[in-house]
């Protein structure tokens, strides 16, 4: 298992049969094996054919797998794209202490694969409008980031420690151009919150599904907003911006928390995940070429 965070918790193949063979002996049987993804807050482990397992690697993220759940259990009746199934939910025990998930496997193939990108983003902008016109639960989660005002400090740092990967001067300017945009001051929406490369799954140029809801929950839209920079070139994200008809202001607060997210990644995973950041550079680069 890769370390990717200071205090994480070890988690090992023999472990994981155990937490199987002892919760969910009806699985036993099948291989387990870890599966290497650019994900950072949860250990995956394929689980025969059909499932995966998803176990959190530190303590802050322990909540989210029961958040996730919940989420699921609600929102999944209302989007026409596939999302995880939560099988079956583990419980902590004397070898891993916290909450894990057993997931249903969606086939899907890395994003780079794409050819043709038409079919991709009306399919995108149809999952963020059913997602954002689901009914509110009373006691639903908040999801987001801070405002951009509260996120100026870090930015800034993290951006002037990846000076040798980025335009980090550039990128610095366009980050003091965005972070006095307003606020949102409308009603929040369901929002996914991590709409990045490795989320969307894709099979014959089409979604075949979107994962990893452990971040979503109820908050500004335009943190859905953000594979404008995170997924889409200069041409796509025009298309993408006109077809959901994103005005300056939810638009410009998308590039900032887009910017904020891809430069924390680079420091922090600059050596524990490099294809991680090899997609937030990715990122940093488009925005720049927007020239804010």
């Amino acid at each position: 298992m890769k370390i990717m965070h200071k205090g994480q918790v070890e988690i090992n193949l023999k472990m994981v049969k155990k937490l199987i063979q002892d919760q969910f002996p009806q699985f036993k049987n099948l291989s387990i094996y870890e599966f290497n993804s650019t994900g950072t807050v949860n250990a995956i482990f394929r689980l025969g054919n059909d499932y995966y397992i998803r176990l959190p690697m530190l303590e802050q993220y322990a909540d989210d797998i029961l958040r996730e759940s919940y989420i699921l259990n609600y929102i999944s009746k209302y989007l026409t794209i596939n999302v995880p199934e939560v099988i079956g939910l583990g419980n902590p025990n004397e070898s891993y202490p916290y909450h894990w998930a057993i997931h249903n496997w969606i086939e899907g193939d890395n994003y780079e694969k794409i050819t043709n990108y038409n079919e991709i983003i009306l399919e995108l902008i149809n999952f963020i409008k059913e997602l954002h016109s689901i009914n509110l639960l009373t006691d639903a989660p908040k999801a987001g980031r801070k405002p951009l005002a509260d996120l100026h400090k870090m930015t800034i740092e993290a951006l002037n420690n990846s000076k040798d990967e980025i335009n980090h001067k550039k990128a610095i300017s366009i980050w003091e151009n965005l972070v006095n945009t307003p606020a949102w001051d409308n009603n929040p929406v369901w929002i996914h919150a991590d709409l990045l490369k490795p989320n969307i799954l894709i099979k014959n140029n089409h979604i075949s599904g979107i994962i990893d809801f452990g971040g979503a929950g109820i908050g500004d839209p335009a943190f859905d907003i953000i594979p404008a920079w995170a997924v889409f070139d200069f041409r796509n994200r025009k298309i993408f911006r006109e077809k959901l008809a994103i005005d300056d202001t939810i638009w410009h607060r998308a590039c900032a928390y887009a910017l904020h997210q891809a430069a924390l990644i680079i420091p922090y995973y600059r050596e524990s995940n490099i294809n991680f950041v090899k997609l937030a550079k990715e990122t940093i680069n488009e925005i720049i070429s927007d020239n804010f």
